[in-house]
């Protein structure tokens, strides 16, 4: 407590005992205990009131040592096996764990990783990935600003995220890679990248590219073969050299038979090639006999009508042909589809053949339909005209539920550009997403599906659809998310069989297990989304007698189970809505891929970049003194001795004042009873 505090608590003790003998004891004559007691008790309340006052603190300093973060930082992925051991690892580890100077001046920690961070309890060299970039920044946020020195055993080689090698830390932080493996670059021969169609039509060819890679300083000529379902369709050779380290191998294949055929690209082995299990990659594709042919008709030329034409096509399943309405009926035949563009009178003939033909159509609306005319000529739907166009920003319907969405979002979407005005819908609709203009949510449907027996239709009520498609883009740098969606309208509308409860969504093939996930969207009997129910998958698979049973868990408007641990091979599955005799049945196959095996060498350059830009140096496994050194004796870690200030108060303001009225209380009591008062 300082001394100006005791001061000042001195002060009003004497200031109490002054006004007190004033009120008591100067030129007082009465004598006797009760005027001891008076004055003791306003005494009292004078002192806590000027305590009050004052507020008396005191500073309490606490003082601590802090250390340097010491994080061994393990790659526990696959490639790592190939390389060292468990047993060496955990001697590594050790070593620093017990070394009293790295004690002395560091805290500890140790954490392990693949494509994700977790505190480190025994070294498994089991993970099927390795992003370094991810593992570093995550410790970078568990420690944050306090000061960090990071040991990082791996062998460089990286199989997901951004690359590491340019990554820089705060300046509290520095990387010492300790490179596991063998640095010695061989001379090696690869398969990188396949590249073909998800889907080809039986009897047709379909492109194949693979890009081969040479790790060498000689010219080299080796053959490539591609077999599909076991037999070679094509081989050729390959020349490489110091020179020339990149070749592209591109062909056409054709598909023989119906259904998912594994594609393999085999590059011929070196002699005495250390690694040989990059010289094959595997994929495959689904070989289908039917195709669904949908006409766009429209007599305006607009940036819609290409991009849907593109995002339909994705499919190879589907082929888009673009017609004016005033063509010749002949043009209309094997049309499975019709996509309506802004019609206007002109279409009178197109909704005839449409009547005749019992077909399903999408209409897309906007500032040249001719409103009165798409009013009259059908019956499903009818939108007021106020000859006023407006932009339409898109809210999406997330009970939504003719179709799964799986991740699909609009959050961030351009608006559309639409007529204002009323909407009836006539039939039994869905809508999926709904109007927002100027800021307002309206209860008027932007996009809706009708349905009325075994007939599909779908509207929607503005234009510049592209603006989505690039927006897409813009987002994640593909189209994916909303060609899918595109899909599953197609899907839906090509089909004029009824709405299934239990609608699965999964891939055929997957590359890697790790990607390898079923979904599921089951509804009620009105067709409503059902967030309670029990779904459970049985999966079997082909090759073997493995099988077993799992529950779907829910994913906001979806089910989902997820089956990355699963060997690679081929599944049937069987997905059963529990408490009702509803089951859906599919196939699948997982790819026999490991990424880790792809490069047999450590990156010794790569780290020792990484490490220079982070204050640091990359050591090997035989310079374990050398870091140790390092470590031990650099100023940049010595532990620093730090103090934190606690301002405490010294006095209860509640104790206080419980005083003070008790003391007033007895004060009043004690004079009242007397006569005093």
């Amino acid at each position: 407590m300082e001394i100006q505090t005791v001061l000042l608590i001195l002060l009003a003790a004497i200031v109490a005992l002054t006004v007190v003998f004033y009120q008591y004891f100067h030129k007082n004559p009465r004598k006797g205990t009760q005027r001891i007691i008076l004055a003791s008790l306003r005494f009292l309340t004078l002192f806590c009131a000027l305590l009050l006052l004052i507020n008396p603190q005191f500073v309490k300093r606490d003082y601590f040592v802090e250390k340097t973060k010491l994080v061994l930082l393990v790659d526990e992925s696959l490639s790592m096996d190939t390389h060292t051991d468990e047993v060496g690892i955990r001697e590594h580890l050790k070593a620093w764990t017990d070394n009293e100077a790295v004690q002395t001046r560091f805290e500890i920690h140790k954490y392990g990783f693949g494509n994700g961070v977790n505190p480190l309890d025994s070294v498994q060299f089991t993970r099927n990935n390795t992003d370094i970039y991810k593992a570093l920044t995550d410790v970078n946020e568990i420690f944050g600003n306090h000061p960090k020195s990071i040991l990082l055993f791996t062998d460089g080689n990286q199989t997901l995220g951004r690359d590491y090698e340019y990554l820089n830390l705060n300046n509290n932080s520095t990387v010492h890679p300790v490179v596991i493996g063998d640095t010695t670059q061989y001379e090696d021969l690869s398969v990188r990248l396949i590249n073909t169609n998800t889907y080809a039509f039986l009897k047709n060819k379909f492109p194949l590219e693979a890009q081969l890679v040479y790790r060498g300083n000689r010219e080299v000529a080796k053959s490539v073969s591609v077999l599909m379902d076991g037999k070679i369709v094509h081989r050729e050779n390959m020349q490489f050299s110091s020179s020339k380290r990149s070749q592209t191998l591109n062909t056409l294949i054709e598909a023989q038979s119906v259904g998912v055929k594994p594609l393999q690209v085999r590059l011929e082995s070196l002699q005495n090639e250390r690694n040989p299990f990059n010289n094959m990659r595997e994929t495959a594709i689904e070989v289908i006999d039917e195709k669904t042919k949908i006409a766009i008709v429209s007599e305006v030329l607009h940036p819609d009508i290409g991009a849907l034409k593109k995002s339909i096509e994705t499919n190879e399943q589907r082929t888009v042909v673009l017609l004016k309405p005033t063509d010749k009926a002949e043009k209309y035949d094997d049309v499975g589809l019709f996509i309506l563009y802004q019609p206007t009178r002109r279409f009178k003939n197109v909704y005839e053949r449409i009547d005749q033909l019992g077909a399903n159509k999408f209409t897309i609306a906007g500032t040249k339909t001719d409103w009165p005319f798409l009013n009259q000529i059908q019956n499903s739907f009818f939108k007021e005209r106020l000859n006023q166009t407006e932009e339409i920003i898109p809210v999406l319907n997330n009970g939504f539920g003719v179709f799964g969405l799986a991740d699909f979002s609009v959050q961030g979407y351009p608006p559309l550009e639409g007529q204002l005005g009323d909407i009836e819908l006539k039939k039994e609709s869905e809508t999926l997403l709904f109007q927002r203009i100027r800021g307002v949510d309206l209860d008027i449907p932007l996009f809706s599906i009708l349905t009325e027996g075994n007939q599909r239709e779908a509207i929607l009520f503005g234009e510049n659809l592209w603006r989505w498609r690039a927006q897409n883009y813009r987002n994640n740098q593909n189209f994916e998310d909303f060609d899918a969606l595109i899909s599953k309208l197609m899907v839906y509308l090509s089909s004029n069989s009824g709405r299934n409860r239990l609608e699965l969504d999964y891939d055929r093939v997957f590359d890697d297990a790790s990607l390898a996930k079923v979904r599921a969207s089951y509804y009620d009997e009105s067709y409503a989304f059902d967030a309670a129910a029990s779904l459970k998958i049985s999966i079997q698979s082909k090759e073997n007698d493995f099988s077993r049973e799992a529950p779907l868990l829910l994913k906001g408007s979806y089910y989902e189970t997820d089956l990355s641990d699963l060997q690679a091979g081929e599944y049937n599955f069987t997905i059963t809505v529990e408490s009702e005799n509803l089951k859906r049945s599919g196939s699948f196959k997982i790819l026999d891929f490991n990424p880790e095996k792809q490069t047999y060498s450590s990156n010794f350059n790569k780290l020792q970049r990484l490490a220079e830009n982070n204050n640091g140096k990359a050591y090997l496994p035989g310079q374990m003194d050398e870091l140790t050194e390092e470590l031990s004796n650099s100023q940049r870690y010595t532990p620093v001795q730090k103090s934190t200030q606690n301002v405490v108060s010294l006095i209860d303001f509640k104790v206080l004042l419980g005083i003070m009225a008790m003391t007033l209380a007895l004060e009043w009591f004690i004079r009242k009873y007397n006569g005093l008062i």
